[in-house]
């Protein structure tokens, strides 16, 4: 037998680790994550956002690092706020929040 897994628009990841957020910044973060998504309805709708946390992101500065897949963006600094703004208009409406953005994957570094 095989795992079924729902679909999913889009993918989001926090990191928690102590490195990039040595005041555990990045596990509260993830903690507020699902209820941000239920309220914009992106929890279990069919432009659902599969989430998840990872103790290590590999930039270990500048954190908590979220990153949104499949667009590849990586968010630094991220604050309650922040996050409940990646939520409304980038997973909810579909537009990035540039000023916020460090990394795209396959892009540069933004200086």
């Amino acid at each position: 037998m095989h795992p079924v897994m729902a679909a999913y628009a889009r993918h989001v990841l926090v990191c928690t680790g102590q490195f990039c957020s040595p005041d555990r910044r990045g596990a509260q973060l993830y903690s507020l994550l699902p209820q941000l998504l239920q309220d914009a309805d992106l929890l279990f709708s069919a432009n659902r956002v599969k989430r998840g946390e990872t103790p290590c992101l590999g930039v270990c500065e500048s954190g908590p690092i979220v990153v949104v897949y499949p667009e590849g963006v990586w968010y630094a600094n991220v604050t309650p706020p922040l996050l409940e703004r990646i939520v409304h208009e980038h997973l909810k409406a579909g537009k990035v929040v540039d000023e916020a953005v460090f990394h795209r994957l396959g892009g540069e570094n933004k200086v």
